[in-house]
């Protein structure tokens, strides 16, 4: 079977565009279609300042949230990243590989970046190392395909290019691996503004539908999203980006035509409202999960801790061979040299 991995980070509450735009097909085809890994990628929650508690708090959510979605640890493998060494291992390794010119070249590097002054902030020297962070989960586990969103295609390719440069310089030590996409609403957008992706980071707005919204302040929101000058329901991006987004996220609910669905609506409000019942109507599983799930946190728990097990496993062979190819002395070796201790870096 092809291997598969995907992730979420615990940087904010999960989205309505995190469920349609991954976590529903993760449930629906990869884990029943393939050797599947999905994973809490918590370390890479520390790349801008946090509440550590709260890193916490949101990385367990997730985590259930994975599972509410209907990940079953039966199927497929569910983990938190920092419970499995072996990404900060080859992490380091990974970054021998890439280049500064690489990294400063990431689209979201520079957009985080710009927002972190905007702010007068300082920029952490992990924001523009983690897409090789992200190489890392990949690679570990001799992944064939990475279903992820549009905004995270280059990080993929980066994932490649390095697994390539690695392979020529050193040794065939990686699978290269490819970004896969959901056919409608890969990249749900800001129900207030529809040139911005929902993200789970803006955690405030009244664009963003996440996951646990009561079902009134789901149809509220919906409701209230912004459209376009004009009344005709048209299904145009670039001209009419408002009324797409409504209209792939009622395709997505509702596996139609985002097309098609144009010509059966007259009217903004009738539109509004059939995809907020949608979306009500499509949440209402994962929350009732989701419910049980927080009522029996040892279950979760064990999943986690038997995800992170299996995780290893099938991480520690290829990075155990990266580390062979690249240079490094083998721990094993270590007993065999003459015994003289080395206290400083030379």
């Amino acid at each position: 079977m092809k291997r598969v991995f995907s992730g979420v980070k615990p940087t904010g509450h999960l989205t309505l565009g995190n469920y349609l735009g991954a976590m529903r097909r993760w449930a629906a085809v990869d884990q029943h279609q393939a050797d599947a890994l999905f994973c809490v990628v918590d370390l890479h929650a520390l790349t801008v300042d946090h509440d550590p508690a709260r890193v916490r708090r949101l990385s367990r959510q997730s985590a259930t949230l994975l599972l509410a979605s209907g990940l079953d640890p039966d199927l497929c493998t569910v983990f938190v990243q920092s419970h499995v060494d072996e990404h900060a291992r080859l992490s380091y390794v990974l970054e021998c590989v890439a280049t500064d010119g690489e990294m400063r070249r990431m689209v979201q590097y520079k957009e985080k970046a710009a927002r972190e002054r905007g702010r007068g902030g300082s920029v952490r020297l992990s924001l523009l190392t983690y897409p090789v962070l992200m190489a890392a989960d990949i690679l570990a586990y001799g992944t064939d395909e990475v279903p992820v969103g549009d905004d995270q295609t280059q990080h993929v390719e980066l994932t490649r290019d390095l697994a390539v440069r690695f392979n020529q310089r050193y040794g065939h030590t990686f699978v290269v691996p490819r970004a896969t996409h959901p056919e409608v609403a890969a990249r749900v957008m800001n129900l207030q503004e529809p040139a911005s992706k929902m993200g789970k980071s803006d955690d405030v707005g009244p664009g963003i539908v996440y996951l646990l919204d009561e079902p009134d302040v789901v149809r509220k929101k919906v409701m209230r999203a912004v459209t376009d000058s004009g009344s005709e329901v048209v299904y145009d991006r670039e001209a009419r980006p408002g009324v797409a987004n409504l209209l792939e996220i009622l395709a997505a609910c509702t596996d139609g035509d985002p097309a098609e669905l144009s010509g059966v609506y007259e009217s903004y409000g009738a539109l509004k409202k059939d995809t907020a019942e949608a979306v009500v109507e499509l949440l209402g599983p994962v929350q009732a999960r989701h419910k049980e799930l927080c009522a029996d946190p040892a279950y979760v728990e064990e999943v986690l801790r038997g995800g992170a097990e299996k995780a290893r496993a099938m991480a520690r062979p290829t990075v155990d061979a990266a580390y062979r190819a690249i240079g490094l002395l083998p721990a094993a070796d270590v007993g065999a040299a003459s015994g003289v201790a080395v206290n400083a870096f030379v």
